[in-house]
């Protein structure tokens, strides 16, 4: 092959990601918006007076109140402040609390990494839980499979919080094995991480098993296998490349199971992180933390979902054909 074909090619490759990339950065970004406009026009449509609304539980007094009309612009046109709060969010100005008295950027800051350790852990437990069982079970018609597929739905049917207090019931309270609230180490994290990353686990599974049987009843199966090929290095090196893209669809939801489980099993287990914040907001009426926790949330999705688009150009090439 010359080095003008080869060049050739890999500018044709290039250009089959940009079109895709670009358009799914886009959508992204008005996704960012419309969570920014919510976020704005719930706190506009919340009962009271907007300054009333915006110090809740905090402490009340004339310099306060003053403070607070100036930061929002409360003084000028629902325009203006709408377009001062969009520009302040450019900047990274998520507000204050009254409440805390501190600033909203501070306060998840110093909560957010509890919540990502927690949520990457549970991930991975859940991912590598699916994984064996697909793996070691697909393909195959025997009782292990009716045990795995039971386990499976099981798994996917409980939610984060009932898990939770299963496992503090066995594990903490009888065996002793694990602490029972706080965050003092790997192992205060291990249940926690497993009541969120069960219900993974459960879907996961499931999805991955059929996707790797549909894949072994492929053509390109029958084929490897007449080469003489092992069913192991079958499933685990090709069919799985098949069954990948019906699962990497989930991720979605992986996020939204994340993101809302964190919240009940962080006040399950006692941990620190952002579900004990947003907690504290909702019932103190905190909404410049409120907001904010919408629009992180948002922003988390987005680029999740950025990834998981991205990722189906990669497993699959013809996707990039086609747009």
């Amino acid at each position: 092959m010359s080095t003008l074909t080869l060049t050739r090619r890999r500018g044709l490759a290039a250009a089959g990601w940009i079109g895709p990339v670009v358009r799914r950065l886009g959508a992204g970004l008005v996704v960012l918006w419309v969570a920014a406009t919510a976020a704005y026009v719930a706190l506009l449509l919340v009962p009271g007076d907007t300054v009333d609304v915006l110090i809740a539980d905090g402490v009340d007094t004339p310099q306060r109140r003053a403070q607070i009309i100036a930061e929002w612009g409360l003084d000028r046109t629902v325009p203006h402040q709408y377009a001062d709060y969009l520009l302040r969010l450019l900047h990274g100005d998520l507000g204050r609390s009254y409440v805390l008295q501190r600033d909203v950027a501070e306060i998840l800051s110093s909560q957010i990494w509890p919540t990502i350790r927690l949520a990457l852990t549970a991930a991975a437990f859940g991912v590598v839980i699916a994984l064996v069982l697909a793996l070691t079970t697909a393909g195959r018609r025997s009782w292990t499979t009716g045990l795995a597929g039971f386990s499976e739905l099981t798994a996917a049917s409980i939610p984060p919080f009932l898990a939770g207090l299963l496992l503090l019931a066995v594990f903490s309270f009888t065996l002793g094995w694990f602490p029972v609230s706080g965050d003092r180490g790997f192992a205060s994290l291990v249940l926690p991480a497993l009541a969120l990353g069960l219900q993974i686990a459960g879907t996961l599974g499931q999805v991955l098993r059929e996707g790797l049987e549909r894949a072994l009843e492929e053509p390109f199966a029958v084929t490897a296998r007449s080469r003489g090929i092992t069913e192991w290095r079958l499933v685990a090196r090709h069919a799985l490349r098949h069954a990948l893209l019906p699962a990497v669809t989930l991720t979605g939801w992986f996020v939204g199971v994340l993101l809302g489980g964190a919240i009940v099993v962080e006040a399950v287990f006692g941990r620190p992180g952002l579900g004990q914040i947003t907690l504290g907001a909702v019932t103190g009426k905190d909404m410049p933390v409120v907001m904010a926790v919408i629009m992180l949330a948002a922003a988390v999705y987005v680029t999740v979902s950025t990834l998981v688009d991205l990722a189906y150009l990669a497993i699959d090439p013809r996707l990039r054909r086609s747009r």
